[in-house]
């Protein structure tokens, strides 16, 4: 027997609309590629996204068809994200940062037939146009005024396209099952791989995201999405903002201190996404022009994704900030909500040490997905917060295998999904990333977090940026090095920032040797690239070892 309740296909196309229907008004923020900053409403979105599924429809696209964007955060690119998916077409965000070889690989694995592109990328675009061999034309996100001069061929002006089109066109009733987006990994083993994400799957996400236990999104907030769109849909943030209709500021190219500053200030900005090296940026701007941010913003949250938060920098902005740092974990295969570290009742009176001592964790997992630990043999391991192992996931917005490899299997026999990471669970579900499963040092049988000894180096005041990774021992087997950017005029030593960590940390994890440089890698999306490291010292000869 069935129940007698209507059922209604979960569509992204039915989010733009409720945000349109509910708070028309609701403002949508951008910093424009062309300069000046732009303002309009949901009301807005929602007509030209309708003019963006006419255009496609028109084209002859339809479900099964992929088109790609290169854009940065902005208001032309979320119209994009509902009237690409909302006419049934897959929207594919490509992120610009990736070597050309690997954007040129993606687009054609995708099998684009069209790309919107920012201003920005137009040079990129020229250089490897003739080998992307589905693409059949290019529509640059700007004005007629604005338009370059171009040898891309079959070549269209958005402005001028959307402009002539139908704002009354009616959305398609999908299967909610239906592909409604494509995200590609960044690739740094082998060849990025394609995640393709569903209506339904979507939909699911955004609700999460806006519950209490999830972002904690409301209506009442005002949003600044530091993620970029081309990673991971800006981590859901467009569709949750939608849901809620948030207002949503979108700083486009500019994602320097002053240019960010401006707008937690002007726009009274209540909560943040980004990675911590946007924050890291935030904070020296902050300590150079001596501003007083408890004063001058509002700000309540900060999300932290991609990469684990120093402690120092948690303190830093709930002490100079007056904002909490909420941590999240997820990865382009969990869409990428995986877990969001939100306090219990018992924390409500915790001082500022057990709150770092919080915020430190990843976060528990809500209603939604499942996790679990298992160790080599595949054994699940205790709900202790000290049983670390291979971190397992399965969900409602979890993959079940790579676009165009779905005969590949990629999941076990009960559907969990290896993440690649190392971490705890404790009785509570709190999620502690201790390493990714290539990056962990194994010192004497031993696992060393090479994580928390990068945090534990952050910590000290004259340290930017720190990484530990693992050089060949012949006891050991391997142990931690330490490599390390100062701050611009210090002079720490060696002997100064290892006897710092030495009180705090095991001995056995003390890090043998510390090189410092200048700058340390990065992958596209802001992560730390051990790869390069190891490589760049394999041959690394450390103290007292025969060389």
């Amino acid at each position: 027997m069935l129940g007698l309740m209507q059922h209604h296909p979960l569509l992204i196309s039915d989010l733009i609309e409720h945000a349109a229907r509910t708070r028309p008004d609701a403002e949508i923020v951008s910093r424009t590629v062309e300069g000046p900053i732009h303002r309009c409403t949901y009301k807005d979105v929602a007509l030209r996204a309708r003019k963006v599924a006419h255009v496609l429809t028109g084209w002859g696209l339809g479900p099964g068809n992929v088109v790609c964007t290169l854009a940065w955060n902005g208001y032309r690119h979320m119209e994009l994200f509902f009237g690409v998916s909302g006419a049934g077409v897959v929207l594919h965000t490509v992120n610009p940062r990736l070597f050309p070889e690997q954007i040129e690989y993606i687009i054609n694995h995708a099998q684009n037939e069209y790309v919107f592109l920012d201003l920005t990328f137009v040079p990129l675009l020229e250089e490897m146009a003739p080998r992307l061999s589905s693409v059949r034309g290019f529509i640059i996100l700007t004005d007629k005024a604005h338009m370059p001069v171009t040898n891309l061929a079959n070549v269209l002006c958005y402005e001028d396209l959307i402009a002539e089109a139908d704002s009354s066109y009616a959305w398609p009733q999908l299967d909610e099952r239906t592909a409604s987006s494509l995200c590609y990994t960044s690739g740094t083993t082998g060849h990025p791989k394609g995640v393709l994400y569903s209506h339904r799957s979507t939909l699911l996400h955004a609700i999460v995201q806006c519950m209490p236990d999830g972002m904690n999104l409301s209506t009442r907030d005002s949003l600044l999405l530091g993620t970029p769109m081309f990673h991971v849909n800006g981590w859901g943030v467009p569709y949750a903002a939608a849901l809620t209709a948030a207002k949503l500021v979108l700083p486009g190219p500019a994602l320097d201190g002053a240019s960010l500053y401006q707008l937690l200030r002007d726009e009274k900005i209540t909560m943040t996404f980004g990675v911590p090296t946007i924050w890291l940026m935030l904070k020296n701007y902050v300590d150079q022009h001596g501003l007083n941010p408890r004063e001058e913003l509002v700000l309540e949250r900060v999300l932290i994704g991609g990469a684990a938060a120093p402690r120092a920098l948690a303190e830093a902005i709930e002490v100079q900030f007056g904002a909490r740092v909420v941590h999240a974990w997820g990865m382009t295969e969990t869409s990428p909500l995986g877990t969001v570290c939100t306090p219990l009742p018992k924390h409500a009176n915790a001082d500022l040490e057990q709150r770092l001592d919080l915020q430190a964790l990843q976060g528990r997992y809500p209603y939604g997905v499942w996790l679990k630990v298992v160790d080599d043999q595949g054994d699940a391991l205790p709900h202790d917060g000290a049983s670390a192992g291979h971190l397992l996931i399965k969900g409602h917005w979890v993959t079940n295998g790579y676009f165009g490899s779905e005969s590949e299997p990629l999941l076990d026999e009960d559907n969990w999904f290896d993440t690649g990471d190392i971490g705890t669970l404790d009785s509570d579900g709190y999620l502690h990333i201790t390493d990714r499963a290539k990056d962990v040092i194994k010192s004497g049988g031993e696992w060393i977090s090479s994580m928390d000894v990068e945090n534990a180096a952050v910590g000290h005041p004259e340290v930017t940026e720190a990484a530990a990774i693992g050089v060949a021992h012949p006891k050991w087997q391997e142990r931690p090095l330490l490599i390390a950017v100062r701050k611009a005029g210090s002079n720490l030593s060696k002997e100064q920032l290892l006897g710092y960590l030495s009180t705090r940390m095991a001995k056995w994890w003390l890090p043998d040797d510390v090189v410092f440089v200048d700058q340390l890698p990065h992958t596209a999306t802001g992560k730390l690239q051990k790869r390069a490291l190891r490589e760049q010292f394999k041959d690394y000869q450390l103290p007292g070892t025969p060389s």
